[in-house]
C-alpha cells in the first residue's frame, strides 16, 4: 500500500494524516499521540473511528496539525483519520457517516463587531 493522506479541519485547526502499513503507531507532530495528548478523553477522539470499525493496529499514522486548540485539533485530526479510512475502504463511509466522523463541523468563532465589547455583548444601557 503506498502512502495515503487526507485533511481534516475544525475550527481553527487543520490536521494532515497519512497512512502505512506498520503496526499501529500514532505520532502528531513528531511525538507519540499520548504524549501530544495527554488528556485521555482527548486521545479517545482520534481512536474513535478505529473502534467503530473495529480495526486493530494495522496502520502507522503521521500527522501534522497546527492552528487552534487541543479539543479542535483532535477532532480534526478524527475527520482526518476517518477520511483515509474510506480512501481504503469504500464500505465503511456509511459506518463511520453513522457516527457523525464524515461531516465537517463548521461551526467557528464569531468575529467581534465595532461597538461592542464582543461579539454579541453590549455596554450597559442607561436610559436616563
Amino acid at each position: 500500500m503506498d502512502t495515503i493522506n487526507a485533511t481534516g479541519r475544525r475550527k481553527a485547526s487543520i490536521a494532515r494524516v497519512y497512512f502505512n502499513n506498520g503496526s499501529g503507531k500514532i505520532t502528531v507532530n513528531g511525538k507519540d499521540f499520548t504524549e501530544y495528548f495527554p488528556d485521555k478523553h482527548i486521545q479517545a477522539h482520534l481512536l474513535d473511528p478505529f473502534k467503530v470499525l473495529s480495526i486493530d493496529n494495522e496502520y502507522d499514522i503521521k500527522i501534522n496539525v497546527r492552528g487552534g486548540g487541543y479539543n479542535g485539533q483532535s477532532q480534526a485530526i478524527r475527520l482526518g483519520i476517518s477520511r483515509a479510512l474510506v480512501k481504503i475502504n469504500e464500505d465503511y463511509k456509511s459506518i463511520l457517516k453513522g457516527h457523525k466522523f464524515m461531516t465537517r463541523d463548521a461551526r467557528v468563532v464569531e468575529r467581534k463587531k465595532y461597538g461592542k465589547p464582543k461579539a454579541r455583548k453590549s455596554f450597559q444601557f442607561s436610559k436616563r
